[in-house]
């Protein structure tokens, strides 16, 4: 049976899905947009500002979970513009700093909200 996953300490989904999803021993957490679930707004309106907010959403769920980053198998980040890809990328290196993930990135035409970066995640343990 899938267990559904819910923190305070992540913005509240804004569609019909869950922050995330426990299935068996894997955890898959929904795209993270850059709000901070304390105000409701953005973080900032620069990637390194956004990239960091979505990250702190993502670990947030995961230890809600009982998960954490190290348990990251997989993310998928997008982007709304493929040149923040330098600047997402060092603020990813401070949340996953060794034996890291697999990962995806893509550029997208547009993102939830004018956000700037989503970024998903499945761990396993």
């Amino acid at each position: 049976m899938n267990k559904i996953i819910h923190t305070e300490k992540a913005p509240a989904a804004i569609g019909p899905y869950s922050q995330a999803v426990q299935a068996g021993n894997t955890l898959y957490v929904s795209g993270q947009i850059p709000i901070d679930p304390a105000t409701g707004a953005f973080a900032g309106n620069d990637i390194i500002a956004q990239t960091r907010q979505s990250l702190t959403n993502v670990r947030n769920i995961l230890e809600a979970a009982g998960y954490s980053l190290t348990d990251v198998v997989k993310t998928t980040v997008l982007l709304a513009d493929i040149a923040d890809f330098a600047a997402m990328n060092g603020v990813y290196a401070e949340f996953f700093t060794e034996n890291c993930p697999a990962r995806a990135c893509f550029a997208v035409k547009d993102l939830p909200k004018g956000a700037l970066v989503e970024i998903e995640a499945i761990a396993c343990k």
